[in-house]
């Protein structure tokens, strides 16, 4: 049980080092949305959505909603994963 108390405070760590991560994690755990959107919600450039959702995606706390090959309308949301991550990361901002 412990090991994976520590893996997710390990993720939590992870996303609440970066204000981009953390931005865009709060954005998103409004409702899912276009990097478009979550630049609106976050008041970041596009440039720096896209790189912080990849960087997320490998780490399985967001997905693409639509088909891989879809170029406009791209609908991110959260994982399982990224939705608990979004919950302790309130808690410990709080």
């Amino acid at each position: 049980m412990k090991e994976v108390e520590d893996s997710d405070w390990m993720l939590i760590g992870y996303i609440t080092a970066s204000d981009y991560r953390s931005r865009v994690l709060d954005a998103l755990n409004e409702s899912p949305a276009t990097p478009t959107t979550i630049g609106d919600r976050t008041g970041l450039e596009l440039t720096h959505v896209s790189r912080t959702l990849s960087e997320l995606r490998e780490r399985d706390i967001v997905e693409l909603l639509v088909p891989e090959d879809t170029h406009k309308g791209r609908i991110y949301g959260l994982t399982d994963t990224g939705e608990a991550a979004a919950d302790r990361a309130q808690e410990v901002d709080a």
